[in-house]
């Protein structure tokens, strides 16, 4: 066994270790020892004070709920101590818990004065649980939820809860400080899915995103141990604050509101009730100075109390550029005197501070305020932007899952620190993906790891589109906002295979390994909205639907996806029917089948049917090119198949649960008429002849002419060199340092060596992406991936998920055997895939898969 593998094999021991003594320090049971939660019939009675924060009484309450869910039977809430087995408390807020800690029976020292910490204790007859403040407490509460069953995913997942005949619980266990201490999502390009269903279905009487909508978001924020909202902001729905209780029920769950990159001092310029520019006049802060600055002020004199994050400087009318068209040396000096007079905002509105005394003038710098260089504000910070050393610089991915930079080492010393704006959705150019949840969470991982170590852990927000359904990637980034350490780049693929099995059974944990590993690996490649191979926002000649780059002529490589994708989808159906027979005892009006329909069958089968459509389009095509009209026949009949059942798909889920989710699903028309994966392709039928079927059993061909290289199976490579499974065209990269591989003997004296990189950003400025390659004692050759945002190589790149280099080297063809070693100048490369060809390649999407040994 080599050394790195031995190392990697003890972190994930270690790791492993370190969430089973968690895992003992607080158990629930159903056999007796403990405390009894609930025992025959009896369930304890939970005290709290009155004077907790509301967002505590608010947790104890659904709390009492979660335990009904689980029992049958709802706690009694009372301010009588001495009535109580459950005692809950927040350190200063519960005089009778402050006293339990002053004279030693709860030991408290380890979260006092800590941020969002919380102890749970059992103590013979008694259950304690105490947080360091509002959310610490609530925290605490729902981790017990979650132990006795009650998933956070319970209403917007419709995850069931299984009835216990009896609960005990054994604690000794006190929570550490979050790792990242703002979390939060962003609902965003919300029009089609959560806008209408709140409308027309569960806040019809509003006829909006309000109130009652949020009340569930933050209660699931809470539950998954976020503390922060971004809450919708496109034009088709009220801006947040012309609905005044909005911000009040947020505040009554503990959650902080913070606001988008185009949202300065929580003002929604998108909203014509914030902003509209025949009543207002012009978005420039050079010419309209005055009107934009007393918005900002009416809005802090109306949310300044609450507890918020404010966006400072600015953009243009929603996600545009600044107006004014100025040059960069005016740009930069504009943007420095609007941070300056919006602290000064700030200031006089005595805005909200985790640390002043809110009857004190605050500090500026005690104020929680963010940066966010997105798009064209990279640009004004690169040329020169003095930003204040407090605020918080977020860092943004490229919208399509990789970060743009990170913090250089004379930023890592900033005060404020750093943080992550990153997306699991995006309506944008090059194209939207808004529709299934398709972002690897390995690939999270790698980039939020990138972050982190370099100072990003202050502020984390996720772009989330409508919440539904990208509830596994919500997940999966708030667990490691929360505890980052337990996580690693071995076992970050595992999360949600495991979140399902604790779901529906962990008798089926490997399988669901193995449908999500299969279902991300296929997306890697081609997103299911990019299927119809057209851009957005384009020119011409790439507007429009086309015929895929799969083939079906060479290497089985269209015949293999659509065999993978109908493996994934029998998988699921099949896995449905067993769960919907597993007969539990269930709370609730849901069924297994209903969450588990939500969280994994829809989206493996909406991407199955999509990938059909598209692809049985373009076999339509090349059948009838080549006269074979019986078979394009049938061929258009199952384009036309996919098209419906893609449309069964979306109603099956808004209408189940009694149509709960009524306007929810629906695929993204977009705001651009390049818009048209959601259309029909076009097809071609031939009268008065029969439809005969095509067998698209994949038969591979041997490769000729041509090698893959297998990523794992090199001669050397260097200690920082590894193996990444979980990401990449054949689902395994090598991360470089340097990497040696072999590949046979070849029957020309050049070969084109075709290398597939994953299409990182260089970690800021004077870090590269270069790799250097050298084929046996060849003088080396360098790529490297150099590109611009919204440039047509960035653009081809975002679309395949991969950066891709041709170079040609002169071998000796009498040799046996040749080879071809990789460095990279600075570490954390990945080649995904390595193709050598001395004639013999065929053209694919991507080439074809690696070569058997």
């Amino acid at each position: 066994m080599n050394r790195a593998f031995s190392m990697s094999i003890l972190l994930l021991l270690t790791l492993v270790a370190q969430r089973s003594v968690a895992d003992t320090m607080l158990t629930v049971s159903e056999t007796k020892g403990g405390f009894a939660l609930f025992d025959k019939s009896r369930v304890a009675t939970i005290y709290v004070d009155a004077g907790e924060p509301v967002a505590v009484r608010k947790a104890v309450a659904l709390f009492a709920e979660d335990v009904e869910r689980v029992t049958g039977l709802k706690p009694v809430v009372t301010a009588n101590a001495k009535a109580a087995q459950i005692i809950i408390g927040t350190l200063g807020h519960s005089p009778y818990v402050d006293r339990l800690v002053k004279g030693g029976r709860v030991d408290a020292g380890t979260i006092s004065g800590g941020w969002e910490q919380f102890l749970i204790k059992t103590d013979g007859d008694q259950l304690f649980v105490v947080g360091s403040d509002r959310r610490g407490t609530a925290y605490g509460l729902f981790t017990l939820s979650e132990k006795m069953g009650v998933s956070p995913w319970y209403w917007w997942a419709d995850v069931p809860v299984e009835r216990r005949s009896s609960v005990y619980v054994t604690a000794d266990y006190v929570s550490k400080t979050p790792s990242v201490k703002y979390r939060g999502i962003f609902i965003n390009d919300e029009d089609w899915g959560l806008k209408p269903w709140a409308t027309t279905n569960y806040e019809k009487e509003l006829g909006d995103i309000g109130p009652r909508t949020y009340a569930r978001v933050c209660e699931l924020l809470l539950r998954l141990k976020a503390n922060m909202l971004a809450p919708a902001m496109h034009s088709c729905t009220g801006a947040f604050y012309s609905h005044p209780d909005s911000k009040v029920v947020c505040d009554s769950f503990g959650i902080i509101v913070t606001t988008s990159h185009c949202e300065p001092l929580l003002l929604n310029n998108a909203a014509k009730s914030e902003w509209d520019q025949n009543r207002d006049g012009d978005w420039n802060y050079k010419t309209n100075r005055e009107t934009i600055v007393k918005k900002w002020d009416d809005r802090l004199a109306e949310a300044s109390q609450y507890e918020n994050i404010y966006t400072v400087a600015m953009r243009g009318v929603h996600d545009a550029g600044l107006r004014g068209n100025l040059p960069m040396n005016e740009r930069v000096p504009l943007i420095e005197q609007v941070i300056k007079d919006q602290r000064e905002l700030l200031v006089k509105h005595k805005a909200y501070s985790p640390i002043s005394s809110p009857s004190s003038s605050p500090d500026p710098r005690t104020i929680p305020q963010i940066f966010v260089p997105y798009k064209e504000t990279m640009d004004i910070y690169e040329n020169g932007l003095r930003v204040p050393d407090d605020i918080t610089l977020v860092w943004v991915d490229d919208n399509y899952g990789y970060l743009k930079r990170v913090s250089n080492p004379e930023e890592q010393r900033r005060s404020g620190r750093a943080g992550v704006y990153y997306h699991l959705s995006y309506l944008g150019a090059p194209h939207d993906y808004l529709w299934l949840n398709t972002t690897p969470p390995v690939l999270m991982y790698e980039e939020l790891k990138k972050a982190y170590d370099t100072g990003a852990d202050r502020y984390w927000l996720l772009n989330v589109g409508d919440i539904k359904p990208m509830e596994l990637g919500i997940q999966t980034f708030m667990d490691m906002a929360w505890d980052f350490g337990t996580f690693n780049i071995s076992n970050t693929k595992c999360h949600q295979a495991e979140m399902l099995a604790s779901l529906f059974g962990k008798e089926h944990e490997k399988e669901f390994q193995t449908i999500l590993d299969d279902y991300y690996r296929l997306a890697w490649s081609r997103k299911p909205e990019f299927m119809g191979f057209e851009y957005e926002w384009d020119d011409k000649e790439h507007t429009g639907l086309k015929p895929t780059d799969f083939s079906f002529q060479n290497y089985g490589d269209a015949q293999q996806r659509l065999a993978d994708y109908q493996r994934l989808s029998d998988a699921v159906e099949l896995m449905a029917t067993n769960i919907r027979g597993a007969g539990h005892v269930l709370y609730g009006n849901s069924s297994a089948s209903d969450a588990f329909y939500e969280l994994l069958q829809f989206p493996v089968q909406g991407a199955c049917q999509m990938n059909r459509k598209f692809l049985m389009a373009q076999l339509n095509q090349e059948l009838g090119a080549q006269g074979l009209f019986a078979e394009a026949n049938w061929a258009a009949r199952q384009m036309e198949q996919a098209y419906d059942s893609i449309d069964a798909l979306n109603r099956r889920y808004n209408e189940q649960l009694n149509g709960k989710w009524r306007g929810m699903m629906a695929l993204s028309t977009g705001f651009t008429n390049t818009t048209m994966y959601y259309k029909k392709p076009e097809v071609k039928r031939y009268d008065g002849i029969n439809e005969l079927p095509v067998d698209l059993t994949p038969k591979h061909e041997t490769l000729q002419g041509c090698y893959v290289l297998d990523l794992s199976n090199y001669d050397n490579k260097s200690s920082d060199a590894r193996l990444v499974s979980g990401i990449g065209y054949d689902w395994q990269v090598m991360q470089l340092g340097q990497a040696t591989y072999s590949f046979p003997a070849v029957s020309r004296d050049t070969v084109e060596v075709t290398v597939y990189t994953v299409p990182f950003w260089p970690l800021y400025a004077g870090k590269s992406n270069v790799v250097s390659i050298a084929v046996d004692d060849g003088q080396p050759q360098v790529f490297e991936n150099k590109f611009e945002e919204y440039s047509r190589t960035w653009k081809d790149q975002v679309m395949r998920n991969g950066a891709v280099c041709r170079l040609r080297f002169a071998v000796d063809k009498t040799k046996a055997a040749h080879t071809i070693s990789f460095i990279a100048k600075d570490p954390g490369q990945m080649l995904q895939r390595v193709i050598v060809d001395w004639g013999g390649l065929k053209p694919t999407y991507v080439g074809p898969e690696m070569s058997p040994l």
